[in-house]
């Protein structure tokens, strides 16, 4: 049973309006009905999708409430990506590109797109491909995709190039981060995560490699 409720939304994501708010408890059911045919997330998180997925997603738009154009990577079930588009409908001209592969995955997420008129684009096309096609975003988003170095390489035609990439990692993220920085000279951010006590978001920024 969804524990949904707009105070919970809010400070997860900051100012929300109740209308958005209820765009995505409806969200929440249609994706439930999507995951029992396609998988679009584990199983076991089934019952706890509003904290477990759309908060942890939410997050990210309190992170960062001036951006406007923005980039999920390996989209998959719309977490992040999709929950930050119900939020940048508030944003008057923002926007958000969902990079995914996945066939299914990705007709899922127009899907959505489609219904609730969502200011986001699909692309349906590996990350590295994906590169001439996503609008110049001001952040680069992912979640549960890869490890961090695999991440900074994925991204790093936007990091280098003054976006800034906002990482959902769990406990052991400094192993990664120092694994990061043998090839790559960052600055960085962390913000404790508002639904995971274990967790943080990583905030990279002025991306550079090592010579």
């Amino acid at each position: 049973m969804s524990a949904a409720s707009w105070a919970s939304l809010q400070a997860a994501a900051g100012p929300v309006s109740r209308e958005t708010f209820e765009r995505l408890v409806e969200f929440e059911s249609v994706f439930q009905k999507w995951n029992r045919r396609i998988n679009l997330a584990a199983q076991s998180t089934q019952d706890d999708v509003w904290r477990r997925h759309i908060l942890d997603s939410a997050q990210l738009a309190r992170i960062k409430p001036e951006a406007k154009r923005w980039a999920d990577l390996g989209s998959g079930g719309g977490f992040p990506g999709l929950v930050l588009a119900f939020l940048l409908a508030e944003r008057d001209g923002a926007s958000i590109d969902l990079v995914e592969s996945n066939r299914k995955k990705a007709s899922f997420l127009q899907a959505i797109v489609g219904q609730f008129n969502l200011p986001a684009r699909v692309i349906a096309r590996r990350i590295d491909e994906a590169y001439p096609f996503v609008s110049t975003p001001q952040i680069v988003t992912a979640r549960a995709l890869a490890s961090l170095p695999v991440l900074l390489e994925l991204s790093a035609p936007w990091l280098t190039a003054s976006a800034r990439g906002l990482f959902h990692k769990g406990r052991d993220y400094r192993t990664e981060v120092a694994e990061s920085a043998q090839r790559w000279s960052f600055d960085l951010l962390e913000h404790a995560s508002a639904t995971d006590a274990h967790g943080v978001i990583l905030e990279l920024s002025d991306l550079r490699q090592l010579t």
